[in-house]
């Protein structure tokens, strides 16, 4: 599975974070998206893809 944030369109939401907070955290000074782990489990497949459907900035890209 491969992981891209556009944190260039990520507007801090969280829900990323909400959905898989294994992958994603959150920067301390403005709140972007990051990836704390771009190689994920298989059991986390579903949390990940969760978590770039309910992006609202759709700023998450999941290739399996």
């Amino acid at each position: 599975m491969r992981i891209t944030i556009d944190q260039d369109k990520c507007i801090a939401s969280g829900q990323c974070v909400a959905a898989a907070s294994d992958v994603f955290d959150q920067r301390d000074e403005d709140g972007i998206a990051i990836l704390v782990n771009d190689d994920p489990p298989a059991e986390d497949a579903a949390d990940v893809h969760h978590a770039a459907a309910v992006c609202p900035a759709l700023a998450i890209l999941v290739e399996d």
